[in-house]
Order: structure tokens, then C-alpha cells, then sequence
């Protein structure tokens, strides 16, 4: 070939073009160079955070929840370690088989796992709280993109007996309900977190290092007596179901401290088990419920009248007839007994009585009796939904208001504010405050009353319980009980409903040195046969709760040790409604 003649081979190319091509792939080198140097060396953050993505991972380490005891140490909520199962839906890698065994191990559907990993991108909870057995079978499926993390459960060992002061907590162990929530702060402590360094299949290889400390809750205390609550929640399910009531409810105070020491409501639930979980169960209706009182207000009336020398228990009180008129509306007795003494109007629960004493003081210094016992105003024991009730303004009782208000309609109360009014009688007028955490020193009560009036209220409900008053079947052998009975039309649809009462009964024992009071509350007993009263249905539950609970503290006798003979059925002196 002739390279001369040739007009491509004899073609020459300018020098420059090859100099700028040089030029421009040294540039380019020189751009990659400073790049990797940018990235490696000055600002490594993105690619050191990509690669750590694929291996380092931060764990969340949760805080064990403090254990929630009776003031004796006895466990009523404890959490046990369980396991959560989760994933990244992109790497998750599994065959058909090893789905069908983690969908058993799950009690759950293969479609539903599927399911959770298609809908979901980054995380995703397939199952939570299972157990740690259950929880290593899953490891052993050694499934790719599947990882677990240690939890707690929360378990009750009371379950139904004591659902409603316990409360529960949800799936992130958090209080919802009842002292859980109450005392979240202190039980529930802070989580920690630790990095670590996971392979392909989730397992963890190294621990790195720790972000943040846990911090485990606080335990708690309370005062309830787990040996009472079991006592008194018994004998409120005997009385539930023999008269046939929609729900019930009991509480007792430890008359010296203002110890909750019992608390139990009906119906409840198994907070180990809420899948049946409804409303109504839910309420504590010792707390968060309140119900016209009826007759267990009298006593207050009375003692105001005492304090203002108004009355004594001697004076006489003109019931003749068993009805008095005021303007339009006409207040009834149960019984036409005739004259009675202010003592006897409480031993026979007279409306009529009641309402002559009330319209004898000013209305002003009758709400500031009811309002200085703590009617109207939250009990203040810090749990959640407590009821203030209703107490309205002494400016706008009318006459027949406050003539009804005397005995207990017109107001409303919860059955702890009564149970706690009732401890001015039981610790010679002294208003004790609540608590629900055991109490190591006895508090200083407030004064409503004289003692020598808390004395002589005492007197007439020991009364009131005796053959001849409302509630002789709150009688305890052994011990003095002093005590009323209270029944009342229920509320319903802006009136009262006709065969529906609220029936219920506030005492304490013994008489001669009250250490414990006890409030009883049926709603709707079965009226059908007409054994509906306080005195009937609520009274024997009273008596039941108070022996057992005075013999279990050991508190000495100091009534006869003699059996007590009850009145035959029926036969009863009724309150009036």
C-alpha cells in the first residue's frame, strides 16, 4: 500500500486537538481524584451513614415498670418479660414454608403477614408481646429482615377482684386506666437506647456502645388491704346477685389515717384479658359515679343544727300525720309515727323530720356544712375522672329544695365523698383526707364539728341500727355499729324513675372508738318484691364486710359476744324515700 498516495493515511491531524484531548482526561481524572478525597476525607458523613445503615442499628431498651403492691408487700401488678416481632418489609427474604410456620407461631394468617409487609415501608409490628419461648422458635426460623426487641407485660394476680383501682396499660406498657394512669410519672420510669452491629440475618454481633441509660419506674404502695379488698368484693357480688341489682359498689376508710383500704366495684372485668372489654365495666363507681344519697345525708343536717343550738338530740320534732306541705308539694314519712325527738328522726329516717330540722337554719349555714364534708368538690386522691358531684349555691334554694336537700334528694354525691364525709362522725369531727398510697403518719384531720356533737350524731346512727331503727341487720356480733340507710329514686331522663332506687348504707365500728368506716351502694336492687331498702339489701353487706374486716385487724370487741337475733323479713322499720 502506498502510504503517500493514500488520502487517509497522509491525513495529518492539527497538534492542538491532541493536547486539548489530554488536557480534558487529566481534567477528568483530577475532578474524580478531588472527589474522592472530598468524600473519604473532608466529608464522610453521607457514605459513612449509608454503609452503617446496612449494619448498625440503635436499640430502644425499655424501662421495667415499678411493681404496684398492697401496704403488706403483696404483688397486685407486676410486669413479666415479653418479646415484640417486627421487620423491614424490603429486606425481609422468607419462603412459603417458613412463612406458613411463623404465621402458626404468630396465631396469625399467612395472607394477614403478607398483608402488614406490603403495606407497610421502613417498620412494621407483625406481633407484640408474645411470649419469650415463643419468641425463640421464631429466631430458629432464622428469617432474613425479621428482628425482635424485649418488652414487659403487664400482669394483675387480683384479675377481677380489683380491674377498676388498678387500671391497665396499653401495648407500650403506658397507663390507661385507674392508678396505672394516676401514677404513670412514677411507675413507668425512662427508656434507654445502645447502638449495635447486626448482620444480614438480624442477629446481633457486637454491641457498640450506650446512647442512654434506662431508668426503671419507681414501685408503689398502696393502701389498700389486698386481704380486705378480696373480703369485700366477695360479699358486693353475694349481694349483687341475690337482688338482682344492675351494679354495686363498696369502700372502706381506715377511720384514724383516711386509708383507702378496700375499693370494689361490680360489674368488672379481667384486665389480663379485656377482649370483652366494655364501658360499663370500666367505671369505678366508687370514684366516678355519683347518685342522689337519700337518708344518708340526714346525720349532716342534724349536726348542723346541733352546732348551731338549734337542737338537741332530746327536742321534739312534730311528724303527726307523716306529711308536711310546702307550697305545692307534700313530703312523706314511710311510717305516721307522730312527735319524734331529733334522735329518733334519725333512728326512724323521717323525711318530715329532716326536712322541720333543715327549714330551722338558714340556708347559707346548711351548705356550708354539706360543703365543708366535701360535697361538691373532688375527693382530691388524684385518680382520674373523680366526680365532684352537685351542690348548687345556697342562693338558689328555693324552700322545698332545701327542705329535700335534708334528706339527701337534690344533691348529688359519689360514694367515696360519702363514705369520707362520714369520718366526722368516726374521728369526733374531724374531716380526714383520702389517700390511696399507704400512709406511715396518721395526717391531721380537719375540724367540722365539735367532738361533742361528733359524739351525740354517734350515738343516734348506733341507734339507727339497733331493733326499732332502719338497719338492724347492720349489727356486727361483738362490736357497736353505728350507721344509716339510705334509699333514693334513681335518676332518669331529667326526673326519677318510678320502681328504680339507689339503695345503700354508711357505718362505722365499733361505736366506742371508730376505727373503720364502710359505704355500700346497690343501683337498682330488684324492687318487684319490695325488699329494696338500704336497710335490706345494702345493710347485710355492711355487717358481712365489717366483721371480717375488724376480726382480720384485730381490733377488740366491745359489745357482747352474743349471736344477734335479726328481725323476720319484712318486717323492718323502712326509711322513707
Amino acid at each position: 500500500m502506498n502510504y503517500a498516495t493514500s488520502p487517509v493515511l497522509a491525513l495529518h491531524l492539527p497538534l492542538w486537538r491532541s493536547r486539548l484531548l489530554l488536557v480534558l482526561i487529566a481534567g477528568g481524572f483530577l475532578v474524580l481524584a478531588g472527589r474522592a478525597v472530598y468524600l473519604q476525607g473532608l466529608n464522610n458523613d453521607f457514605l459513612q451513614q449509608k454503609g452503617e445503615s446496612r449494619y448498625s442499628r440503635v436499640l430502644e431498651i425499655s424501662a421495667n415498670r415499678g411493681k404496684i403492691t398492697d401496704r403488706h408487700g403483696e404483688a397486685l401488678a407486676i410486669s413479666t418479660p415479653v418479646k415484640s416481632v417486627w421487620a423491614i418489609p424490603e429486606e425481609v427474604q422468607y419462603s412459603s414454608r417458613q412463612r406458613d410456620k411463623l404465621a402458626a407461631l404468630l396465631e396469625m394468617s399467612p395472607r394477614e403477614i403478607d398483608k402488614r409487609l406490603n403495606d407497610a415501608t421502613g417498620f412494621v409490628y407483625l406481633k407484640r408481646q408474645i411470649p419469650p419461648e415463643v419468641a425463640e422458635r421464631v429466631s430458629e426460623l432464622r428469617i432474613a429482615g425479621l428482628f425482635q426487641d424485649r418488652e414487659y407485660r403487664r400482669y394483675y394476680p387480683g384479675g377481677d377482684v380489683m380491674a377498676q383501682v388498678l387500671g391497665f396499660t396499653g401495648a407500650d406498657d403506658v397507663g390507661q386506666e385507674g392508678i396505672e394512669l394516676a401514677f404513670q410519672s412514677t411507675l413507668g420510669g425512662k427508656s434507654g437506647s445502645r447502638r449495635v452491629i447486626k448482620d444480614r440475618l438480624g442477629q446481633i454481633v457486637e454491641d457498640t456502645e450506650s446512647i442512654r441509660e434506662a431508668q426503671n419506674g419507681r414501685d408503689l404502695v398502696l393502701a389498700l388491704d389486698a386481704r380486705l379488698q378480696n373480703l369485700a368484693f366477695s360479699q358486693l357480688k353475694l349481694a349483687v346477685n341475690s337482688s338482682k341489682a344492675k351494679a354495686g359498689a363498696i369502700v372502706v376508710l381506715d377511720a384514724k389515717t383516711g386509708e383507702v383500704l378496700a375499693l370494689a366495684n361490680l360489674p368488672t372485668y379481667n384486665p389480663n384479658n379485656r377482649s370483652q372489654l366494655s364501658g360499663a365495666q370500666l367505671r369505678n363507681r366508687v370514684i366516678t359515679d355519683t347518685f342522689e344519697p337519700g337518708s344518708t345525708l340526714k346525720p349532716f343536717t342534724v349536726a348542723a343544727a346541733i352546732e348551731q343550738g338549734k337542737v338537741t338530740p332530746a327536742t321534739m320534732i312534730a311528724t303527726a300525720g307523716g306529711s308536711m306541705s310546702i307550697g305545692r308539694a307534700v313530703i312523706h314519712d314511710a311510717h305516721r309515727f307522730g312527735d319524734m325527738t331529733v334522735a329518733q328522726v334519725i333512728q326512724r329516717s323521717s323525711n318530715v323530720g329532716a326536712a322541720k330540722i333543715a327549714l330551722g337554719l338558714s340556708a347559707e349555714s346548711m351548705w356550708a356544712m354539706f360543703d365543708e364534708v366535701g360535697f361538691g368538690s373532688p375527693p382530691r386522691v388524684g385518680f382520674p375522672g373523680e366526680a365532684a358531684g352537685k351542690l348548687r349555691a345556697y342562693k338558689t334554694w328555693r324552700p322545698i329544695e332545701q327542705a329535700t336537700m335534708a334528706y339527701g334528694h337534690g344533691i348529688s354525691v359519689s360514694l367515696l365523698q360519702l363514705a369520707h364525709a362520714y369520718t366526722i362522725f368516726a374521728h369526733d369531727g374531724e374531716l380526714m383526707p383520702l389517700s390511696l398510697l399507704r400512709v406511715d403518719t396518721p395526717p391531721a384531720g380537719e375540724q367540722v364539728i365539735s367532738a361533742a356533737t361528733a359524739h351525740k350524731l354517734r350515738d343516734m346512727l348506733e341507734l339507727a341500727v339497733q331493733p326499732g331503727g332502719t338497719a338492724p341487720r347492720a349489727r356486727v356480733m361483738g362490736y357497736r355499729v353505728a350507721g344509716k340507710t339510705g334509699t333514693a329514686h334513681k335518676e332518669e331522663n331529667g326526673g326519677y324513675a318510678e320502681h328504680k332506687y339507689v339503695s345503700s348504707f354508711v357505718g362505722l365500728a365499733p361505736a366506742s372508738d371508730p376505727r373503720l368506716v364502710i359505704a355500700v351502694m346497690l343501683d337498682e336492687p330488684y324492687a318487684g318484691s319490695g325488699q329494696y331498702y338500704g336497710g335490706v339489701v345494702a345493710a347485710p353487706v355492711f355487717s358481712a364486710v365489717m366483721g371480717g374486716a375488724l376480726r382480720m385487724l384485730g381490733v377488740p370487741p366491745d359489745a357482747p359476744l352474743k349471736p344477734l337475733e335479726l328481725p323476720p323479713e319484712g318486717s323492718e322499720i323502712k326509711e322513707s324515700v
